[in-house]
C-alpha cells in the first residue's frame, strides 16, 4: 500500500530532512504531467537512504526538489528544520552526468569551492579528500586524463570538501561500466563510513539500493507514491548471497511486480 503519512526516522536519530505531503505537477503545452503525488518522508542524521523505482517514475524530480532546483506543487521539504527554497551549499547535488570541472586539475576541482579558507587550511583539506578517495599522485591531473571511477571519485571528493551537511546523489554510477561500478559502491560506502554525511541516492538498480541504504524507499510509477520502506538489516560490508540479503532484495523485486530470476 502507499504511504500516506511521514515515516519516520528512529527516535534516537534527528531527522534532517523531512518531506511533508509533497506532490508535483509539471504544466506544458496546456498539458499537465503529474509525477509526485503525496510524498511523506523522513531522512535521519547520518542516514543512508536510497530512493528505487522504475526509470521516469520521479525519483529524479523529488532529489531536485529535496536541493531546492524545484518547487513543490503543494506540500513542503524541510532540511535541519528549514523550508527548502533554493540551492543551499549544506546540501550538494552530485549530478547522473559527472559534473567536474574539465580546465581544472584535481586539486583545482576539490578546491573550487574553498576559496574562503587559508591557503594553508585549504591545501590541507584538499590533501585530506585526494587521499580518501585515493587520488594521490593524481593532483596535477586534469578530467580527460581520468578513468571514469576516478572522475566520479573526484566528484565525491569535490562535493566533501565544502563540508556539507548532505550529500544528494542522482545516478551517479549509472554511466559505469558493471565492474567500475560495484568498484564504486564499496568506495562511496568506505567513505560514508569514514564523514557520516547524511545520503540521498537514486537507484533504479536493486542490487545496487540493498547494497548501499540503510532503508529502501521504494517508489511506484508516475505519478509516483512510495509502495513500501524497506529497512536493510544487514552490517556493513554485506554478503549479496546471504540468506537474509537474497530475502530482501527479493521482497523488492515482488513489491514492484517482478519475479526475480537467475
Amino acid at each position: 500500500m502507499p504511504v500516506t503519512q511521514p515515516v519516520s526516522v528512529p527516535a534516537a536519530v534527528t531527522t534532517k530532512l523531512s518531506v511533508e505531503h509533497v506532490s508535483m505537477v509539471f504544466e506544458r503545452d496546456g498539458k499537465s504531467t503529474h509525477v509526485l503525488n503525496d510524498i511523506n518522508l523522513e531522512v535521519g542524521d547520518g542516514e543512508f537512504v536510497c530512493l528505487l523505482g522504475p526509470s521516469g517514475c520521479g525519483k529524479s524530480t523529488l532529489l531536485n526538489a529535496m536541493a531546492g532546483f524545484l518547487s513543490p506543487t503543494s506540500g513542503e521539504i524541510r532540511a535541519g528544520g528549514e523550508v527548502v527554497r533554493k540551492p543551499d551549499p549544506r546540501r550538494i547535488f552530485v549530478f547522473q552526468e559527472r559534473g567536474v570541472f574539465p580546465w581544472l586539475t584535481v586539486e583545482g576541482n576539490i578546491g573550487f569551492g574553498l576559496s574562503q579558507l587559508s591557503r594553508a587550511e585549504r591545501e590541507k583539506r584538499i590533501a585530506y579528500y585526494v587521499k580518501m578517495v585515493g587520488l594521490e599522485g593524481f593532483e596535477k591531473t586534469y578530467p580527460q586524463e581520468l578513468s571514469g571511477g576516478m572522475k566520479q571519485r573526484l566528484e565525491v571528493a569535490r562535493a566533501l570538501a565544502v563540508n556539507p551537511d548532505m550529500l544528494l546523489l542522482d545516478e551517479p554510477f549509472g554511466a559505469l561500466d558493471s565492474i567500475t561500478r560495484l568498484i564504486m559502491r564499496g568506495e562511496l560506502l568506505r567513505i560514508w563510513e569514514a564523514e557520516r554525511k547524511t545520503i540521498v541516492f537514486v537507484t533504479h538498480d536493486i542490487d545496487e539500493a540493498v547494497q548501499l541504504a540503510d532503508r529502501v524507499v521504494v517508489m511506484s510509477a508516475r505519478p509516483a507514491t512510495i509502495q513500501q520502506i524497506v529497512n536493510i538489516d544487514i552490517a556493513h560490508p554485506r554478503d549479496i548471497s546471504s540468506p537474509r540479503y537474497l530475502e530482501l532484495r527479493d521482497g523488492i523485486f515482488k513489491q514492484i511486480g517482478l519475479a526475480h530470476k537467475v
